[in-house]
């Protein structure tokens, strides 16, 4: 694709997520600058094929410092300590999940005839880029299966987790926290100077975690020095509500791109596949959210967010827009990414092995 086609494609896909959040604002939906652009990009580049959508990686990677300066601002030496005391609780969380991907992988694979390591890889949580980077690296994985199935779990989760949050199973009310956050964000003029140390350090950062291989690099690294610069005794400032929705549609966008169904052979059956096992796994982290809040007396929305099988990065997003317990849901969620990081490429390893061994 040359220079002036590849502005063009990029110039079509803004437009498409411009009016996706327009529309969802409109229709006063849930997170409407991350599911809005999401969908209508899915949609539009479905419809227009022609016009060959894209997203430049910059832009969404630019989106995910941000929001991990936002999530940054949320640990402080008061939220880190109290989260120390559910360290239990995030460990078996956390392996009872994966544990439950592993058994439902097993099953989608008895029945479909798909190859159980493929499955297996497709239905591990929380870890899309992982996954698709392991299973390059394993012979005999089917790619396109793995790359559909993470995608299109995240997809779902992020459509239905808001929609949950904001149903009345939990009763959080979409127009309350609405005029909250519209109360409570600041304008750009009353930015401290502050702003250019951590507009300076996050994206540094950011880079240099993406050169050693750091898992979610672009927004792990952010949260991480914003956390550390903030604990030394500079407070970071909050960022204005415009830049967060930003932030979301650049997101949004990348995500509504990286899903290919006409890639795939068995086109019916796959789909079907990847929303009954989507729609197992969040009924099961509904099951543990009732027992999460049962343990630590969380807020039902903050609980769901910890325990949802999605992307740090999205469900961090979530948790700002509906003020749930920010540092809480980033930590189970870290947690959970840092686990699947260094633990589970190498257990799969092992069972994969013992696999191929017996057949």
């Amino acid at each position: 694709m040359n220079s002036p086609s590849r502005w063009l494609s990029w110039g079509y896909t803004l437009l498409l997520a411009l009016l996706g959040g327009l529309l969802f604002t409109w229709l006063h939906l849930p997170v409407p600058w991350l599911l809005g652009p999401m969908i209508l990009v899915f949609i539009g580049s479905r419809i227009f094929r022609r016009l060959q959508l894209d997203w430049p990686a910059a832009i969404r990677d630019a989106g995910t410092i941000i929001v991990g300066y936002s999530l940054g601002l949320s640990l402080t030496f008061s939220t880190l300590s109290r989260i120390g005391q559910q360290l239990p609780s995030m460990i078996v969380m956390t392996v009872l999940l994966l544990l439950f991907s592993a058994a439902t992988a097993y099953l989608i694979s008895r029945w479909t005839g798909i190859s159980f390591p493929t499955v297996l890889i497709g239905s591990i949580p929380g870890g899309l880029t992982q996954m698709v980077l392991l299973a390059q690296e394993i012979k005999g994985i089917d790619l396109t299966v793995v790359t559909f199935l993470q995608v299109s779990r995240l997809m779902m989760i992020v459509i239905f987790v808001p929609l949950l949050i904001f149903s009345p199973l939990f009763g959080v009310d979409l127009n309350a926290v609405t005029e909250a956050i519209t109360h409570t964000s600041p304008g750009w003029s009353s930015l401290p100077p502050t702003i250019w140390l951590f507009a300076i350090v996050c994206p540094v950062a950011a880079v240099i975690g993406k050169r050693f291989h750091f898992p979610t690099a672009y927004m792990l690294l952010p949260m991480i020095v914003t956390a550390g610069i903030q604990l030394c005794g500079i407070p970071g400032p909050a960022l204005p509500a415009s830049l967060l929705d930003a932030a979301q549609l650049m997101i949004g966008s990348s995500i509504g791109l990286m899903l290919h169904p006409e890639q795939l052979e068995r086109k019916l059956q796959m789909i079907l596949l990847a929303v009954g096992s989507g729609a197992v796994l969040l009924i099961f982290a509904c099951v543990m959210t009732v027992i999460l809040i049962q343990w630590h007396h969380l807020t039902p929305a903050t609980a769901l967010l910890s325990m949802a099988p999605g992307g740090m990065d999205q469900m961090g997003i979530i948790a700002h827009e509906v003020s749930a317990d920010i540092a809480t849901v980033s930590c189970y969620q870290l947690f959970r990414t840092l686990l699947i990081f260094l633990a589970v490429p190498a257990v799969l390893r092992m069972v994969f092995r013992k696999i191929s061994l017996r057949g």
